[in-house]
């Protein structure tokens, strides 16, 4: 399926606890609540903190774009009375390399809904529905950030080495470890 038909018909993933949908515009308070949370923004490249006016409004506009090629879907927990916006999690296309089509996944969640596994759980669904036929997904963590590497490696991903990445809400380059999954 090409990445052009994929955006405009965006596909919703479902779970038993949750699912994997687009985001709407109804989802900028929960995002801003919990996306405005420093511990959340320290643990991602691209979250600033404090967030500025009219940065949840443009993220939610850029997912919900035609001619973007990440997709964003918001972890929705009303299924089982949970927060409609537990966390997002998205898979942003690579450049397709020797062996096929690659992406980056990334994630977030809702400091209240860490440890219950929400996070294992909704990267396992985007592996099992695999929507961009991917070989391969890379995904990389702040070294100190070790339950995020926990998910990664209890859903299959094998560690590639460190690196390092730039935190917005840090405003600093921060030491990662890097990983990969064969799909």
């Amino acid at each position: 399926m090409k990445i052009d038909t994929l955006i405009t018909q965006q596909p919703s993933i479902e779970s038993d606890r949750f699912d994997l949908r687009p985001l709407r515009r109804s989802d900028k308070g929960l995002i801003m609540q919990w996306a405005g949370d420093d511990r959340v923004a320290r643990m991602t490249t691209s979250i600033p903190h404090p967030l500025p006016p009219g940065a949840v409004d443009a993220y939610i506009a850029r997912a919900r774009a035609d001619d973007e090629g990440t997709i964003i879907w918001a972890i929705d927990g009303a299924k089982s009375d949970e927060a409609e916006v537990m966390g997002v999690i998205s898979l942003n296309p690579l450049d397709d390399g020797p062996d096929g089509s690659a992406a980056e996944l990334g994630y977030w969640i809702a400091p209240v809904f860490w440890n219950t596994g929400i996070a294992s759980a909704a990267v396992r669904a985007v592996i099992d529905a695999n929507p961009l036929g991917c070989k391969t997904l890379f995904a990389s963590v702040f070294q100190d950030n070790p339950a995020s590497a926990r998910v990664l490696t209890h859903c299959g991903f094998a560690y590639l080495g460190d690196a390092e990445g730039f935190s917005v809400a840090r405003n600093a380059t921060v030491p990662t470890w890097t990983y990969s999954r064969k799909l």
